[in-house]
């Protein structure tokens, strides 16, 4: 987790409106591991869009790393600069999970905003180095609230939108609150086709 996420026609207008920055970015009901994705950053003094591809793949690392642990992100080498230097958000219309119900495929669930609304999924990035095209992405994931620990046993870590302010502009240190299950964000989980 989190491995897949959708992006519906709307969320470009939902981002801007919310955030009051020019945010465009294809919808996408697949969104997948080296994927471009758009995300916001605070660069130059303000919010804007970063568009990133999703994995690093450090020199030691035997495959792609699309995802940390938020309860671990500031201790470990390889996640805790990006923390502190390079936080940032994704935007989605909602992510999937795949569960085992004993059928011959694992049953895909989508999990999305109850109202519709645009989640932002905390992340952190990487500045392109010299044969890179974009900065890279990871994304944070947390221990599941109890809804989604009944499909799987990590979730996004969600950002709320009253709190995007404040995940960017606080040290590490401070963060610590929001690096657990958010509790005002009503979750809606749907089966979804394979």
């Amino acid at each position: 987790m989190c491995g897949r996420f959708a992006l519906d026609i709307e969320l470009s207008t939902q981002v801007g409106a919310r955030l009051g920055i020019a945010f465009n970015t294809p919808p996408n009901d697949d969104v997948r591991p080296t994927h471009t994705v758009a995300t916001v950053a605070w660069l130059d003094d303000r919010l804007q869009q970063l568009n990133t591809h999703w994995g690093i793949k450090p020199e030691w690392a035997t495959h792609w790393l699309i995802n940390a642990k938020a309860e671990t992100v500031t201790g470990k080498k390889t996640f805790a600069r990006a923390f502190a230097e390079h936080r940032c958000l994704v935007p989605c219309s909602g992510w999937y999970e795949w569960r085992d119900e004993g059928g011959p495929r694992k049953q895909k669930y989508r999990f999305e905003h109850a109202s519709g609304d645009e989640l932002y999924m905390a992340g952190i990035w990487y500045p392109a180095r010299e044969h890179e095209a974009s900065p890279a992405l990871v994304t944070l994931t947390t221990q599941p609230d109890e809804l989604c620990a009944q499909y799987h046993n990590r979730m996004p870590l969600l950002i709320a939108a009253e709190h995007i302010h404040y995940w960017f502009g606080s040290t590490p240190e401070q963060l610590t609150p929001l690096l657990t299950p958010t509790t005002n964000t009503q979750i809606a989980v749907t089966a979804s086709d394979q």
